[in-house]
């Protein structure tokens, strides 16, 4: 029997979608996943009370988590100075996950953090990859077991998936680059609202793009959605998983 993981992204406490959160818990307590990874926007504007409902919900599920910081999980433009000198200080109830590594049997889940508190751009909202990101994951990557899968875990797409959204992410090519010569094998994101896998070739290799859809209100081009990865091996496929009468789809990869 192989691994499973299910990989859910912008559920946006505050405006959360009640029926896809509930229908979520169940799966989770039915089929058991062997971990969740969550990859960001937990929140929708980064207040305690959306941080200790999305922490409350996160640890009510009763398996592994590792979670990511969204750029709604960072105070916005309507508290700057919170945004550029305490931009974590919410994070008390789900400090624990944060960036949390994640070792499974021939698995591991490597945290890359993408947000910024500040850019030089208008649009704070999209990704950027820092040095220091990227080489702290690079470090984390160097001292996984050799036979183990590697999952980089990241909020937004390092680059466009084919989807409505945009990420825009700074840096996120040289970092998929890095992250494919390091012996990465996927990276796990949100930020868009609608699931896609891409696979793409970089340094020789092949790293799948893998993005997970939305449980909140702000539907895209999908109904509420998430990922489940199954893994068999070496071997590794990523399903959509919708609430809709539409059957479950393998995204290609």
């Amino acid at each position: 029997m192989g691994l499973r993981l299910f990989h859910v992204s912008d559920v946006h406490f505050g405006a959360e979608d009640p029926a896809a959160i509930a229908w979520f818990s169940a799966l989770v307590a039915e089929e058991k996943p062997d971990a969740v990874v969550m990859t960001g926007d937990l929140t929708m504007r980064a207040t305690p009370n959306e941080f200790q409902a999305g922490g409350d919900w996160l640890r009510s599920l009763g398996v592994p988590v590792t979670l990511e910081v969204g750029n709604h999980d960072i105070p916005y433009y309507w508290d700057p100075f919170r945004r550029l000198f305490a931009p974590y200080q919410r994070y008390a109830a789900v400090e624990k996950m944060i960036e949390r590594p994640l070792e499974l049997p021939g698995v591991t889940i490597v945290p890359l953090k993408t947000t910024a508190r500040a850019q030089w751009r208008l649009n704070w909202s999209k990704g950027r990859v820092s040095t220091g990101s990227l080489h702290r994951a690079l470090a984390m990557i160097a001292e996984v077991p050799k036979q183990n899968l590697i999952f980089v875990a990241a909020h937004h797409p390092l680059i466009e998936g084919g989807t409505k959204g945009t990420a825009s992410t700074r840096r996120g090519d040289v970092a998929l680059t890095a992250l494919a010569e390091a012996g990465a094998h996927a990276v796990l994101s949100g930020h868009v609202h609608d699931p896609f896998d891409v696979p793409v070739t970089r340094a020789g290799r092949t790293i799948r793009m893998i993005g997970a859809g939305t449980l909140s209100k702000r539907v895209r081009s999908t109904p509420p959605a998430f990922n489940e990865i199954r893994i068999e091996g070496s071997a590794f496929e990523a399903i959509a998983r919708t609430l809709s009468p539409e059957p479950d789809r393998v995204l290609v990869g």
